[in-house]
């Protein structure tokens, strides 16, 4: 997905020529099947060939699986899974990141979310 999101559109060809270890072109087809089914890619006829184009773009696509892993591995908690996050990154949060965290969480408080 990340490089079709980074193209906007690719054929099974192109796919495997930039994933570095590349599966077979069989396995890329198949791989770009099972994302078009499960609705995540939508093909376009190019004569003999299929070009691959995302349906969503990066940022609702990003949410959309942030709230998939939230749900699925934090129990619905937002709280857990920042703290994770936080804890994850191994390095202290910079002041700017921090204030910016700040504000989100203010505006959260404000909206009643």
């Amino acid at each position: 997905m990340d490089l079709l999101f980074r193209r906007g559109k690719a054929t099974a060809a192109d796919v495997q020529r930039e994933l570095p270890d590349a599966p077979s072109y069989s396995a890329v087809r198949a791989l770009l099947r099972i994302l078009e089914e499960k609705g995540h890619v939508r093909h376009e006829q190019d004569g003999p060939r299929y070009v691959y184009v995302p349906r969503h773009d990066r940022h609702k696509a990003s949410q959309s699986v942030l709230r998939h892993v939230v749900q699925t591995f934090f129990d619905g908690s937002t709280e857990q899974a920042m703290a994770a996050l936080i804890d994850a990154r191994g390095q202290s949060l910079t002041d700017d990141e921090l204030r910016r965290m700040a504000e989100l969480i203010e505006r959260a408080r404000k909206e009643g979310a």
